[in-house]
């Protein structure tokens, strides 16, 4: 059995439970107690009001001016209760008329005030010379045709009696009731806990290599069972990250590993064989340019790292869409030229987002290396600008030979390649597409994709449409160049 310690839910719930339940019992025993009294108070100020109703009618004066009861009262059958009667009769003005022998010296107070007994009756609870406390009731009436004010009065011992002998047995009570409760409440939480402190032992066996477990979920529909879903939910998004972390690492190890491999062949080739300037020139060149891959590659590996880990600060301006779509093609055009195709860009001439201008650059770069790599000799690309709704989409289609059905959900995917060899002989990494879709994401976009049945792929990037009084100025492609900082140009795409 496990310890009881304050530290414990078990324990806090359990405390929480019976302070509650004492609270709410007090209060309850306090209104119940208040209640017995003013019952108890009501039942003797009734039989006070009855008993003198029949004292009114068997009282007369002596001829000395006295009051006494005529001895008729005596037949009249009265409750046991009004033996203990304390009686007095007193005149108009002030002076006693009877006392019974029960009160003997004691009075029932000062001579009756003007207002005492005045139309109904007068109820209060006195205390006599002794201490005794007495409920009073008081009301004037006329004996013979003089006016008197009567007095009847019980004592409250009795009472207080009754209601002290209740409130001691509901205080007695209240341990043993907190006790019970307490014990119930200890066992109860226990079984309410049990789930949770299965789930815990469950959640300790699971470590990174066993990211595939899951915990039991025994009522998907209450709060222990939601809790227990989303652990699971968690896991499974954590077993996709670690998986995901697991590719990456083997795909950049080995896309790391082929030019440093090429580099060392280059170099020790160069070194094994002699030759003229021309010789070693090329072997330079060779290197050189397996060390731009690797270059491309590392910045490439660096920008998806510090986007994963939400480093990149964005600064917005607002941007006229399809001039910057023309400064970027301008940019890029070498590279269709290269292959003899035509780069057409068309479109909303209003268009206008509110973007980081490096890195809407840097999304347009990728899918336009991506569109002029993939397309034939001869091919054409083209961009289009459009505004639908609140948002702007950019579309750049291309003229090759589209992606299979297969390769379509993964081709945002990292180090993803439709065609491996095509790939690796034009210098891309696998990257570009998916930096692409993050830098769209990243200003509430989405990047899609379309495959007519006719060729050629689509890439729509949406962007939501941004209005401004003031539209950042287009930036000259050589000082543009020189503030892109770790941008690449299409050449290292």
């Amino acid at each position: 059995m496990r310890r009881i310690s304050l530290h414990n839910v078990r324990t806090r719930l359990t405390l929480w439970y019976v302070a509650v339940l004492a609270a709410v019992l007090v209060i309850y025993g306090g209104i119940t107690s208040a209640a017995l009294l003013l019952q108890l108070r009501g039942q003797l100020d009734r039989l006070a009001i009855e008993d003198l109703e029949t004292v009114e009618g068997f009282l007369s004066f002596r001829p000395d001016g006295g009051v006494f009861l005529r001895s008729d009262y005596h037949d009249h059958p009265y409750p046991s209760e009004m033996t203990q009667r304390l009686m007095e009769v007193w005149s108009a003005d002030g002076i006693l008329l009877f006392r019974n022998a029960l009160l003997g010296g004691r009075a029932l107070g000062r001579p009756p005030r003007p207002e005492e007994g005045a139309g109904a009756y007068s109820q209060r609870s006195v205390k006599l010379a002794d201490g005794t406390p007495v409920r009073l009731v008081s009301r004037r009436h006329s004996v013979d045709g003089r006016p008197t004010v009567i007095r009847i009065g019980f004592s409250e011992a009795p009472m207080r009696q009754r209601f002290h002998q209740v409130v001691i047995g509901l205080l007695a009570g209240l341990p043993l009731a907190l006790g019970l409760a307490g014990f119930g409440g200890y066992f109860l939480a226990g079984r309410a806990l049990s789930p949770i402190e299965r789930m815990a032992r469950r959640a300790h066996e699971i470590n990174a290599d066993q990211l595939s477990a899951r915990l039991d979920v025994e009522n998907p529909h209450d709060e222990l069972g939601l809790l227990a879903r989303a652990f699971n939910e968690t896991l499974s998004r954590l077993e996709r990250s670690f998986d995901q972390l697991r590719r990456f690492t083997s795909d950049a190890s080995h896309e790391l590993r082929t030019p440093l491999t090429a580099l060392r062949s280059v170099g020790e080739v160069g070194l094994r064989k002699q030759g003229p300037a021309e010789h070693y020139r090329e072997v330079i060149a060779s290197m050189l340019e397996e060390s731009s891959r690797l270059t491309r590659l590392v910045d490439s590996l660096l920008t998806i790292s510090r986007a994963d880990a939400g480093q990149i600060r964005l600064e917005r301006a607002a941007i006229l869409v399809l001039p910057f779509v023309r400064e970027v093609g301008s940019f890029i055009e070498v590279l269709a030229e290269e292959k003899q195709q035509s780069l057409m860009m068309e479109g909303d001439e209003t268009a206008v987002v509110f973007a980081d201008r490096l890195i809407l650059r840097q999304v347009l770069v990728n899918l336009l290396d991506n569109a002029i790599k993939y397309s034939h000799a001869g091919g054409r690309v083209s961009v289009r600008v459009r505004t639908v709704q609140e948002a702007v989409s950019i579309e750049v289609q291309d003229s090759g030979p589209g992606i299979p059905e297969a390769h379509r959900d993964r081709v945002f995917d990292r180090f993803h390649r439709v065609d491996e060899s095509r790939s690796r002989e034009g210098g891309g990494t696998g990257l570009g597409l998916a930096i692409a879709k993050w830098g769209v994401e990243v200003h509430g976009g989405r990047l899609e994709l379309e495959c007519p049945t006719e060729g050629g792929c689509v890439f729509r990037a949406v962007l939501p449409a941004g209005v401004s009084e003031r539209v950042m100025p287009l930036i000259p492609e050589r000082t543009f160049r020189e503030s892109s900082g770790n941008l690449q140009s299409p050449r290292s795409q």
